[in-house]
């Protein structure tokens, strides 16, 4: 990944905020395990360049760091690691070379003075230490000494530091948190132009936010017994937020948030045929089809239930690449899609992705409401006999399997799809269950492919669940389409476009 492109892990309203001309300070909060070192690091990789950013490491030594994140070894991040415990031994400050406290009063006079000087004619060209000098009168922090001192040969070019911990620093020297931010606040941020990250070891900030920019929290929970993280923008001073949560995964120890599901902004190439196993059913998502040992199995029946919340976009981001793997093979669907979504629709979703000839010949939707029609892919149900009905279903399914089209008289397998909501609200809760069992013992004898859709709410869904072969739930997580199996049992995956292909093309990226 190329380095402007790693921006695109890290949220953007925190870039927005942290590319103001300005310093800014951020903290960053959160328990045990949230992620909140890897994030640091992966903002100081992604936002700042080796020359003009140092991570300042009061935690752990830099071994247990490169320990922890191998890829900080590479010369441009190893560079930037300030190991405090290593900076005490290396910087250690004799009695009769300290330098009086009179003449410390005196050089930040001076540098006060000329603090005011490049406030009109620039950018800081020296670092404030006002508040620093004030806090190493009784006792030296050669780390932090150091680190300003670094940072003088940078200015006037911006520099980036980020702290882990703030009370690393005020257990170690017996200060208050809110000297210590202060100090970083005044003297880097707002008189020498830096911005600063802050790491706090807990969740709670004690008191301290109104002093900072801007306030992030990472934060972990559950869903069903998965692990899912979020990272939580509650402050960023001048910045507008739009989205307060992402979800978030620290897969290699790197940190990626995911961005809300747009859609739209698909490559309108044709669907491309993927290579698949004999015994199986590409899903049209190589990472989905790795889940389930190749894909899905022929004559199988398969669950999708949707969370609440959840869009027509993110859930279609999900079945959009199943139904185009069939249609590329000249395979066909026969359907009842679920409340709302109209035929016309669902045609021209995919008829960006495949010929339109070949969808009208070997897609069939059934419409319940309609008593003619002069589009060849619809089946209007309404008008005539129970046995009126089952010929057109039965021609449905002929011209599903291609034959007459793409096919010898035997015919393709087909997608039969069901959107449950729909058929639990034509027939009622028993004839739904009764329908679903016929459908499934049909497409295993068969060796078709069932997909079934669940939304919220459905008295069917638990019967629904005992016959399907496999199973998945697909949620929202700030906006962003996610999905776990429960046959079989996965661990939860954010659904992102691929980064080479682009939309409909979908990666599954573990939260982990």
């Amino acid at each position: 990944m190329a380095k402007n492109d790693r921006k695109n892990t890290i949220p953007p309203e925190i870039i927005n905020f942290l590319s103001a001309t300005s310093g800014r300070s951020l903290l960053v909060k959160g328990g045990s395990g949230t992620g909140k070192t890897t994030f640091a690091l992966q903002l100081l990789e992604s936002f700042a360049s080796p020359e003009n950013s140092f991570y300042l490491s009061t935690r752990v030594s830099d071994e247990a760091l490169f320990s922890q994140f191998p890829w900080l070894r590479e010369k441009e991040m190893k560079r930037r690691i300030l190991d405090s415990s290593k900076m005490l031994l290396d910087v250690l400050y004799k009695k009769e070379e300290e330098t009086p406290k009179e003449e410390i009063k005196t050089i930040a006079t001076a540098r006060s003075f000329l603090k005011s000087i490049d406030g009109e004619y620039g950018p800081p060209s020296r670092v404030d230490r006002t508040r620093l000098s004030m806090l190493i009168e009784e006792n030296h922090m050669p780390e932090v000494e150091s680190l300003y001192d670094m940072i003088d040969h940078i200015l006037p070019n911006k520099a980036m530091v980020v702290v882990d911990s703030i009370e690393g620093i005020t257990h170690k020297y017996g200060l208050e948190m809110e000297e210590v931010v202060m100090c970083f606040q005044k003297d880097l941020v707002e008189n020498s132009n830096v911005n600063v990250v802050m790491v706090l070891e807990k969740a709670d900030a004690g008191g301290i936010e109104y002093l900072a920019d801007g306030l992030i929290s990472m934060e972990r929970g559950e869903i069903e017994e998965r692990r899912v993280r979020y990272v939580h923008l509650e402050k960023l001073r001048a910045t507008e937020i739009s989205q307060p949560f992402y979800p978030v995964t620290l897969k290699d120890g790197k940190f990626n948030s995911f961005l809300p599901w747009v859609g739209g902004k698909s490559s309108h190439s044709k669907w491309e045929i993927e290579n698949v196993k004999e015994e199986f059913f590409s899903t049209g998502v190589p990472d989905l089809d790795e889940l389930l040992g190749g894909g899905f199995k022929k004559g199988s029946y398969n669950g999708f239930e949707v969370g609440e919340g959840v869009s027509r976009e993110e859930y279609y981001s999900i079945l959009r690449p199943i139904f185009l793997s069939f249609l590329a093979r000249k395979r066909g669907i026969i359907a009842i899609l679920p409340g709302g979504e109209a035929p016309e629709i669902f045609r021209d979703d995919l008829t960006k992705y495949i010929d339109p000839e070949v969808f009208d010949n070997v897609v069939r939707i059934a419409d319940y409401f309609a008593a003619n029609t002069d589009k060849k892919y619809i089946m209007p149900l309404r008008k005539g006999t129970t046995e009126d009905a089952l010929r057109i279903w039965r021609d449905g399914e002929k011209a599903a399997r291609g034959i007459g089209n793409y096919s010898n008289d035997k015919g393709n397998p087909f997608i039969e799809y069901t959107g449950f909501d729909s058929l639990e609200y034509i027939q009622g809760e028993s004839p739904a269950i009764k329908g679903l069992l016929t459908g499934v013992v049909r497409t295993k004898l068969a060796g078709d492919l069932g997909i079934g859709l669940l939304k919220p709410g459905l008295k069917v869904t638990k019967e629904v669940f005992n016959m399907m072969d496999t199973y998945f739930k697909i949620v929202s997580i700030g906006h962003t389409p996610c999905i776990y199996g429960i046959k079989p049992k996965t661990k939860i995956y954010a659904v992102t476009p691929d980064q080479v292909k682009g939309e409909p093309y979908i990666n599954l990226n573990p939260i982990v």
